[in-house]
């Protein structure tokens, strides 16, 4: 979600870094990739959220500055190309290649300013030894065996590389301040705050998440969020050199204004809506199988078919992908393919035939798949939050039930 896609110049990386080291060998002019540690300037420059859907997690980027000749490159971790071979079978299978790039900020910004996303540069206190030291790190990243990556949305992506640079450059100071002050959310609570301006898109990746979306972050780890990163280094204090300390934002500017909708600052409550559609779609079944059996066939079937093949859906990225965070989804219990083996019961009943022993097996099977869903929450530790989804489905898994029994409970 993080990034932006390569664009038809992706060579200019190579193309940059050659140049870096081509000047590094010409003393007459001096450049980024040469220049001592004393007259290199380091910030941290954070893009805001874009409209498109893979941009709304926002960007950001390293920039290192020649304060004597004014040379400035911004190093970033978040390119990807959708004409790489097999890209969407890669990315559905949860191995998403993702590629460091290099580009001089003028060129870098003016683009973030034409599509009408925020830039916020801030300057880092980093010592001549680690700011050369941070250099020689991304220059070695830059080349073409050391330059691509697994991506992971959560646990590895652009964000958390530039974060791991630094700390990197500063010893393990960030992460050790990190780690000891809790995060503010969730990754499921950030996700659905920052895809709520694609609400179907929203639903479809809260429904996928399982328990790993749902454990307690500290700051380091919700820091994969660039401007949960900008936000955590302001509180971050370093060595001054002289046995005190000073703070590691040393000045911070907003360059460019968000032109974008920016996402809330809260995850939005999605139990009240959900509860509310499946107890509507609850009571249109009764209503139906009471007076317009062929409309409650056509329901029943439509319900059966997307449980059956959310549950199928859900399995596959279990038990096929690499995508952690849908590992031993409890959504299971409430979609799973087991709907499949109901489909034929809405038009027998339709037809007045009741139920078999098999399809009332199958119901109880179902029905108690959906009470473990709820019962799990009375367990200690870390527990999946999907009761927006234990809303939606039980009430009409109940109605279901009710309607294909009832052809039964009127001769009993």
């Amino acid at each position: 979600m993080q990034g932006k896609e390569k664009r038809p110049e992706s060579m200019r990386a190579l193309a940059l870094l050659l140049a870096l080291f081509l000047l590094a060998v010409v003393p007459a002019h001096a450049s980024v990739a040469d220049a001592p540690g004393a007259n290199l300037e380091v910030a941290l420059v954070t893009y805001g959220p874009g409209d498109v859907y893979w941009e709304r997690f926002g960007h950001d980027a390293l920039e290192l500055r020649d304060t004597v000749s004014g040379e400035a490159v911004n190093f970033n971790y978040g390119v990807f190309d959708f004409n790489e071979k097999n890209f969407f079978l890669n990315f559905a299978r949860g191995r998403m290649h993702y590629l460091m790039d290099a580009e001089y900020t003028g060129e870098e910004e003016s683009y973030y300013v034409q599509v009408g996303r925020s830039i916020t540069r801030q300057r880092l206190a980093l010592t001549p030894e680690q700011a050369s030291a941070l250099r020689d790190f991304l220059l070695w990243n830059m080349r073409p065996e050391n330059a691509g990556y697994n991506y992971d949305y959560y646990a590895d992506n652009c964000t958390t590389r530039v974060r791991d640079a630094l700390d990197k450059a500063l010893g393990g100071i960030i992460k050790a301040r990190l780690t000891a002050q809790s995060g503010g959310m969730t990754y499921r609570q950030q996700t659905d705050r920052l895809m709520s301006a694609q609400p179907w898109l929203m639903l479809v990746l809260d429904l996928g998440l399982g328990p790993y979306a749902d454990q307690p972050l500290d700051a380091w780890q919700e820091s994969f969020l660039p401007y949960e990163l900008q936000d955590n280094l302001r509180g971050i204090r370093v060595p001054d050199g002289h046995g005190g300390t000073q703070s590691l934002v040393q000045d911070e500017q907003l360059l460019s204004p968000n032109h974008v909708a920016v996402p809330p600052a809260q995850a939005p409550d999605l139990r009240l809506p959900l509860g509310a559609a499946g107890l509507a779609f609850a009571i249109v079944l009764i209503l139906a199988a009471r007076r317009w059996p062929t409309m409650h066939a056509l329901l029943a079937t439509l319900w059966l078919l997307a449980a059956g093949l959310v549950g199928l859906l859900l399995l596959v990225l279990w038990t096929l992908t690499s995508h952690h965070s849908a590992w031993a989804n409890a959504n299971l219990l409430l979609f799973s393919p087991l709907a499949f083996l109901l489909l034929r019961a809405p038009w027998r009943m339709r037809r007045g035939i009741a139920p078999t022993r098999f399809v009332d097996t199958v119901l109880v099977l179902q029905l108690l798949a959906a009470l473990t869903a709820v019962l799990l929450h009375l367990l200690p530790g870390t527990v999946q939050q999907n009761q927006p989804w234990i809303l939606f489905a039980l009430p009409v898994w109940l109605a279901l039930a009710w309607s294909l029994r009832r052809p039964l409970l009127a001769h009993s």
